[in-house]
């Protein structure tokens, strides 16, 4: 039935407005199907227009996606700086507030890592999106050389276990394995931050 009526409440966007609304539909379509259930064709029945109208716009799937991504990446960035910034002067409680606002990005937006560094995307070598990562790791290797982790090497691999603590939650809360019924974006957020903080201050490796 979700399959039926997906996109009914969406209006044929005006003229001018395409490119701008396959972004943005882009965003909701991920946030339900994920990247491996990203279709150009869906996003053009639910915005009402011809199968080939995107093409106008995008080459091919890759190319929207590239741009999607990038601007992922550059919300995620903002969204992760402000996070720090409201954590206060700790190193560490401002690296750790970086999954928090992890979590809460994926939850609003579908498009997290796998989206913004996805394999297939690679061979574009899109420079915008290029930019885009480099500025979200730029950041994230800043915040944790601040908390303490100096050597490049072993702060990549911090980075990591953070961000399979984030998608865990991320994934069991979607299931609804972590209570009985669904936390709030905010709560798998909190939770997710007072383990990343556990982590960092247990300095588990």
């Amino acid at each position: 039935m979700a399959e039926a009526t997906a996109g009914a409440g969406i209006e044929r966007p005006a003229r001018g407005q395409l490119r701008s609304a396959l972004i943005a539909e882009s965003f909701v379509l991920l946030s339900e199907k994920g990247l491996t259930g990203f279709s150009v064709a869906e996003l053009a029945r639910r915005l009402k227009v011809s199968t080939a109208a995107p093409y106008r716009h995008f080459r091919n799937r890759e190319a929207l996606l590239a741009v999607v991504a990038a601007q992922a990446a550059d919300e995620l960035t903002r969204a992760m700086e402000t996070a720090a910034q409201a954590a206060g002067p700790d190193p560490v409680d401002r690296l750790a507030a970086t999954t928090g606002a992890y979590v809460r990005h994926v939850s609003d937006r579908g498009a997290g890592l796998d989206v913004i560094f996805a394999p297939e995307l690679r061979p574009l070598r899109d420079a915008d999106l290029a930019r885009a990562g480099r500025g979200l790791m730029t950041l994230l290797l800043d915040l944790a050389r601040r908390a303490g982790h100096t050597d490049p090497s072993r702060s990549l691999l911090l980075l990591e276990q953070l961000f399979c603590l984030a998608h865990g939650y991320i994934t069991l809360d979607a299931e609804a394995f972590l209570t009985r019924s669904r936390l709030s974006p905010e709560d798998v957020a909190t939770r997710a931050t007072h383990a990343a903080t556990a982590l960092l201050r247990g300095n588990v490796t």
